[in-house]
């Protein structure tokens, strides 16, 4: 069985390599949530008219994941869509986690002190950032 947190088994494969296909699963599967919210949408909503003279933000039951995925669960094409931008968010969000991993196991603290401060600014804007 191969151990997934030594470092022979980083040293063998290319990290960029997994990193790589993170990001590009991530943007993947976000698009398909994305598109398949829209369809949803559209098909619950055939008539509506589009109004492109004033911006209109997400419905404030969309803000937040504890009410964002009830909603999701419901078949709710926005709140579908709302999803797959949250994982399009979270995308390189999990990619940073990532990269602590791996110089982890490559034992390289100045990374791993350096990734940390990153993913430290990141999450404290997504969950302190300001109110617009």
């Amino acid at each position: 069985m191969v151990n997934f947190f030594s470092k022979k088994f980083w040293e063998e494969r290319d990290v960029e390599l997994y990193i790589g296909k993170l990001l590009r699963y991530g943007v993947i599967l976000s698009s398909l949530i994305t598109i398949t919210g829209g369809v949803i949408y559209i098909s619950q909503h055939p008539d509506q008219e589009l109004n492109f003279k004033t911006f209109v933000g997400a419905p404030n039951y969309l803000r937040e994941l504890s009410t964002l995925l009830p909603a999701v669960l419901k078949l709710d094409g926005l709140a579908i869509i709302q999803l797959g931008v949250a994982v399009l968010i979270a995308t390189p969000v999990l990619r940073v986690a990532f990269s602590i991993i791996a110089f982890a196991i490559e034992k390289d603290r100045m990374y791993i002190v350096i990734t940390c401060i990153v993913l430290a600014i990141i999450l404290s804007n997504m969950i302190f950032g300001l109110e617009g």
